[in-house]
């Protein structure tokens, strides 16, 4: 059996509409159990969440233990890279006490788990201040750390470190046999004991960011400390597991994993060297609402590792002869342009089409046109997408093979 404990919360996004009742452990004890494992979740769950879990847990298999609150956490999200509004209790509960042989253990909001086992994966769950796994008196004969690289450096006090090095004195100071560090496009680092490994990430033609940590982090867990896969092994599982999640939304059982072959992302040489792409945004900024889209597509492509020319931003308003020349050097000056194509403007097609004749490739986001009205950039091998999350994922894949 494996022990879940970490946090079961309402999540609720705008776009794409997304209401559900799961949060980190909720979601792993629901991806352990569809691969046929035995599960038992560990969580602070108040009234509005019980009736949902236990009908989850019925329908899926597993064993609900649930310590009655009177309020649970909720996160609000505007689309799946937005950073949420997150509702809470005002002070912490008393910590879940867990002494078992296999946990998987996720950070949380509301209060925190003292473990005490022989195998123990941690997920530190924290985007501000992630908690050491024995800050708490944690114990585990066998620790193996799941760790984003932004965690990983926040646990080890340096940005400028590298995943190896990280990894290397997180093993140490953590007394962790086990690290495991996402790196996006990169993929996944896996140190073992002292040996250091690679798994590839995978290219999906939808991106569903919400709960694809969590989902890494349960099927990791399952296949190294249910199914006794190595850890390079296990990382590699969890990552195909986690595209399949982001593309379906959905939990494989262990047959549709196992059909699940998606495309590994190519990196390319110059990208590994350290090279960020320059990307040209091109959208219309005629209204408030227009110009909260460019901000905040220049916000998170910046934040995904691309250098952004904006033309809002890096040129202004003006006439033609003040802005177009300085716009088309913007164009021929980029690796790469990433167009906000819904309501046609006149001026943004006109930049695909521009950066489409120099070669340059170009990533779409349009929600509401037609088909036919999309048919020039689809036949001009722009990439196209309807999300925009999956947008954003699907320029940083092309800038990362460039």
């Amino acid at each position: 059996m494996i022990t879940v404990v970490g946090g079961v919360y309402r999540e609720r996004c705008m776009r794409p509409s997304w209401q559900e009742t799961y949060g980190s452990a909720g979601r792993a004890a629901t991806a352990i159990a569809r691969l046929g494992g035995e599960v038992e979740l560990h969580s602070y769950i108040d009234n509005a969440a019980l009736c949902i879990m236990q009908d989850r847990a019925i329908l899926e298999g597993f064993t609900l233990v649930a310590t009655k609150v009177p309020q649970g956490v909720a996160f609000d999200y505007t689309h799946g890279l937005s950073t949420p509004y997150i509702h809470k209790p005002v002070a912490p509960y008393p910590p879940l006490q867990i002494s078992k042989e296999r946990v998987l253990r996720f950070g949380m909001i509301e209060s925190t788990a003292i473990i005490n086992c022989e195998y123990a994966v941690y997920d530190p769950q924290n985007a501000g201040t992630p908690e050491h796994f024995d800050a708490n008196g944690s114990k585990a004969k066998h620790l193996a750390l799941v760790l984003n690289r932004y965690e990983a450096s926040c646990m080890c006090g340096s940005t400028s470190e590298t995943p190896e090095t990280m990894a290397r004195q997180l093993a140490s100071t953590a007394g962790a046999e086990i690290v495991v560090i996402k790196m996006g496009p990169f993929g996944a680092l896996v140190y073992d004991k002292g040996a250091i490994s690679t798994v590839p990430a995978y290219r999906t033609n939808h991106v569903w960011k919400i709960g694809s940590g969590d989902t890494f982090a349960a099927h990791f867990a399952f296949a190294w400390m249910q199914e006794g896969r190595s850890p390079h092994a296990a990382a590699e599982i969890a990552s195909r597991a986690t595209a399949f999640y982001c593309e379906s939304q959905g939990h494989p059982s262990r047959k549709r994993l196992d059909e699940f072959k998606p495309e590994p992302l190519h990196i390319s040489e110059r990208y590994r060297s350290g090279y960020q792409p320059l990307l040209y945004l091109a959208g219309p900024f005629f209204s408030l609402a227009q110009l909260w889209m460019v901000q905040e597509a220049r916000n998170d492509l910046r934040g995904m590792g691309l250098r952004v020319f904006s033309p809002y931003h890096d040129v202004g308003r003006g006439s033609a002869n003040d802005v177009v020349e300085k716009d088309l050097q913007g164009i021929r000056d980029c690796d790469l342009l990433f167009a906000i194509g819904d309501g046609l403007d006149a001026g943004t097609i006109y930049e695909i089409g521009y950066a489409r004749a120099l070669e340059k490739p170009v990533v779409m986001y349009s929600e509401n046109e037609s088909e036919e009205d999309r048919k020039m950039m689809e036949g001009s091998a722009c990439r196209l997408a309807d999300d925009y999350v999956t947008a954003v994922y699907q320029t940083v894949w092309a800038a990362a093979a460039l």
